[in-house]
């Protein structure tokens, strides 16, 4: 059987992908994937998404150049979960500008920012 085989996908044929800082276990993103960018991931060894909102494969930081090097690529016991373990380069996931897309966090009753910008948005991509 094909590894990709052994992948419960969705009926959209995506698998919900969660990326977490090798360095201190931080989780710094969520996205999908397909088959296709799956496999060009492991292959090539940088994060490879299928946006939903685009349509189409996503290099991360193929604009930023924040690239998500995988050390490693690890499936749930539910087999329809992918987690990858990344080195962030640059220190930035989010297209917000910060360390992790999950900046917020619900307290009394308020979604408050926990996290600063580390880099101006406008000045990593050429439009938003």
């Amino acid at each position: 059987m094909n590894w990709l085989d052994e992948i419960r996908w969705t009926a959209d044929g995506l698998i919900p992908v969660i990326a977490q800082q090798s360095a201190n276990g931080r989780v710094v993103m969520f996205a999908w994937m397909n088959r296709e960018s799956l496999v060009l991931t492991a292959q090539e060894g940088y994060a490879v998404y299928w946006s939903r909102s685009r349509n189409r494969l996503w290099r991360k930081g193929e604009e930023s150049g924040h690239r998500q090097k995988v050390i490693s690529i690890q499936l749930d016991c539910d087999e329809d979960v992918i987690l990858l373990e990344i080195e962030q380069e640059g220190g930035i996931a989010c297209h917000t500008g910060r360390e992790s897309c999950f900046y917020r966090q619900l307290r009394d009753g308020q979604w408050q920012v926990i996290d600063p910008v580390i880099k101006d948005p406008e000045s990593i991509y050429k439009k938003l």
